[in-house]
């Protein structure tokens, strides 16, 4: 067992350590004085933000790139992480906006033919702090009793720590609930989007006879979600979130895409859900919307939402279909949720999860209107969900057919 993952304690605890042990680089502080050591990796800087934990097996690179990740330091329950590199097209932004990732293992130099950098570089290059050697068991069962803490990560290489320093600074960060992130990750100006799925043997490919044209507002859009919706024909317009409607309707669209993304979804309504119920006033435009996208429809149409205790952040959610019985094992990532209760009459619950009953999914009646609170584009994860961009791309045929 590495010596990190064997000290890590709580440091109100007697006989926890509140000088760096010998060889430690980084620290995780909690703020409520729960000090973890480690070793760094990535950039040497510190950095604030809430700590979650992600139980996928693979995947990090998507998942650390994922704009939804934005405020929050990643803990990985699966203890070696960094086996395959990094490479550029495992990424769904350019500019992730995770605050730092807190890993069991050391860091392996790349074992796969993909790979074209190590983690720790990539990590170092997009300015993300990390620390390897702590005992993410027990990090992760501290946050399943407690819930999901503010931190500080700092990766020091000069093994100097000012703990009460940036203990008051994990304490001082004001957290997720009322923060609106998507203006943090959303594009700044409006762009286009034609590249479809990788294959192997063939990379990325591109929409060459578009069928429809979609509007995805950018909450902190994945690029895989985009390429699931150009490979089944559709030219994508990605415009700003806080795009009004007016904007948005000028595109033409045959179909609007509410994208995911980090953040309270009542902050982030302030200005999103005036332009959704706008939207909505076309009884027959076909809307879509995904994580941060369904919390802002669902608001829109009455509902309320709610922080969750935790989150669900993983690859293995089961999630059942109320319509067909059927049970997807789904891909997610949300620390905010649809309150169930709170739905109007005319909107139906469609999904929901099998680990705590949650809402995750919603259909408007006799409309064309539908979201859910998972990630069908299976970046990374299972793609049990990808019916579901047919189903938009059916309800548009629908609607362009009169």
């Amino acid at each position: 067992m590495n010596e990190f993952a064997k000290s890590a304690s709580p440091s109100s605890e007697p006989g926890a350590p509140l000088s760096a042990p010998e060889g430690a680089t980084a620290a995780l502080v909690l703020a409520d004085g729960s000090l973890f050591w480690g070793q760094g990796l990535g950039a040497a800087r510190r950095s604030v933000g809430e700590v979650c934990f992600n139980t996928s097996m693979t995947g990090y690179q998507e998942i650390l790139s994922d704009p939804s990740y934005a405020g929050q330091i990643i803990t990985f329950t699966f203890p070696h992480i960094g086996i395959v590199g990094t490479n550029p097209e495992d990424i769904e932004t350019i500019t992730p906006a995770a605050r730092g990732v807190v890993l069991r293992a050391t860091v392996t130099d790349p074992a796969n033919w993909r790979a074209a950098q190590h983690l720790d570089a990539w990590l170092a290059g997009h300015g993300l702090p990390g620390i390897v050697g702590v005992d993410t068991r027990a990090l992760t069962r501290r946050i399943r009793t407690l819930g999901a803490p503010q931190a500080t990560l700092i990766h020091a290489p000069d093994g100097r720590f000012d703990v009460p320093a940036l203990r008051a600074e994990a304490a001082a960060w004001p957290g997720l609930e009322g923060m609106d992130l998507a203006k943090e990750v959303t594009c700044g100006q409006s762009y286009r989007w034609d590249e479809t799925p990788w294959h192997l043997g063939q990379g990325y490919g591109r929409l060459e006879n578009p069928k429809y044209r979609v509007v995805a507002v950018d909450f902190g859009a994945k690029r895989n979600i985009l390429r699931c919706l150009a490979d089944l024909g559709c030219a994508v317009t990605v415009v700003p979130a806080e795009t009004s409607a007016e904007e948005i309707l000028q595109h033409e669209p045959d179909g609007i895409f509410l994208a995911n993304g980090p953040g309270d979804p009542a902050a982030t309504g302030r200005y999103a859900i005036p332009t959704i119920q706008k939207l909505l006033e076309n009884e027959t435009l076909p809307i879509f919307g995904i994580c941060l996208g369904h919390q802002l429809l669902a608001r829109a149409l009455g509902a309320e939402t709610e922080k969750m205790h935790l989150g669900h952040r993983g690859a293995n959610h089961p999630v059942k279909d109320l319509e067909t019985g059927k049970v997807e094992i789904t891909s997610q990532n949300h620390g905010f949720v649809v309150k169930g209760n709170s739905l109007p009459a005319d909107v139906e619950v469609t999904h929901v999860s099998l680990f705590d009953g949650t809402n995750e999914g919603i259909r408007l009646k006799n409309r064309p209107v539908f979201s859910v609170q998972y990630h069908p584009e299976a970046s990374p994860g299972p793609q049990d969900s990808h019916y579901l961009f047919q189903r938009f791309v059916d309800n548009i045929a629908r609607a362009k057919a009169g």
